[in-house]
């Protein structure tokens, strides 16, 4: 889906037009994949125009630079307060919200410190990532044969651009070969999430997801489901899943600031259980989505934009 474009974009502490704001040809980002990114959505929930979970999203942000020795020039105020003011400026309800630090243009090489750190913001309107009509009825999924990422290779937990050329594998096999999305295993074959979403597995009532050991990056709607679940007294289980736990599961269901909650019918073109969004699915997509869309926000994560 083409990017609808908004007016005007937020770049190193200034205001540019959408079409204005670019970088160098040979900055290191280009070259070398030295970015990090978020993502976030904005609701226009019934109570007024809220951003979800903004501060833990920036907090990631932050944490995602520090494992590559980078230092953000703004304080994290600093950019929750340009992000609501981006909104403002667009005139926008909803929407998606898009921070990207990275390495621009100085030295060439691979040695990144000398490279100036380079900050901007970009909202536009956005739908559900794998469709609307896919949060109802759920998508088709196929197990990769790309593997996630190995330990002590590319940081996983850093939400980095470079590590996003395997989520493209990911999702372009998964395509090709007729599913909606791909599900990746971790290099010794346990389920490790999709190409842009973590993971849930139902089975027997209780609800199992990969541990942040297992090559995913910690979500923040994937902190927030779990919340959600306690809350109703689900138990959670983070742990170590085994490929053929996807075979058995009564419900799957995905999870992200784009995806939001999307069930899973089949995986591999096996149907999972009878092929329909489960109980426990259900429940979490309408709590959450009491949250964003009617703003009943019982825990705080909502930021309404006056």
């Amino acid at each position: 889906m083409p990017l609808k474009k908004s007016g005007t974009i937020w770049m190193n502490g200034k205001f540019v037009k959408w079409d204005a704001a670019k970088i160098h040809v040979l900055s290191h980002v280009v070259h070398y994949g030295s970015s990090w990114f978020e993502g976030i959505r904005c609701y226009n929930t019934k109570k007024g125009s809220a951003i979800f979970q903004l501060r833990p999203h920036f907090a990631r942000l932050y944490d995602s630079t520090k494992i590559y020795h980078t230092k953000i020039p703004y304080s994290i105020e600093t950019l929750e307060d340009v992000t609501i003011k981006l909104i403002k400026n667009n005139k926008l309800k909803s929407c998606y919200i898009r921070p990207v630090v990275y390495r621009g243009y100085g030295e060439m090489g691979l040695n990144p410190l000398k490279n100036p750190v380079e900050v901007a913001i970009a909202v536009w309107e956005w739908s559900s990532y794998l469709g609307d009509e896919s949060l109802e009825t759920g998508v088709k999924a196929g197990i990769s044969s790309w593997q996630r990422l190995a330990p002590n290779t590319i940081p996983t937990m850093s939400k980095a651009g470079g590590n996003y050329l395997s989520s493209q594998l990911i999702k372009i096999e998964a395509l090709e070969n007729g599913f909606a999305e791909g599900i990746a295993l971790d290099a010794y074959g346990n389920v490790s999430e999709g190409s842009g979403e973590n993971i849930f597995l139902v089975k027997n009532g209780k609800v199992y997801t990969p541990s942040i050991a297992d090559a995913i990056l910690p979500g923040i709607t994937r902190a927030s489901v779990i919340q959600i679940l306690k809350d109703e007294g689900i138990e959670v289980i983070e742990t170590t899943i085994p490929r053929e736990f996807l075979m058995i599961a009564n419900e799957v269901f995905v999870t992200g600031t784009a995806a939001e909650i999307t069930p899973v019918c089949s995986i591999n073109h096996q149907t999972v259980d009878h092929g329909k969004p489960g109980k426990i699915t259900r429940l979490v997509q309408e709590k959450y989505f009491d949250i964003v869309k009617n703003g009943n926000d019982p825990h705080g994560w909502l930021t309404f934009i006056k």
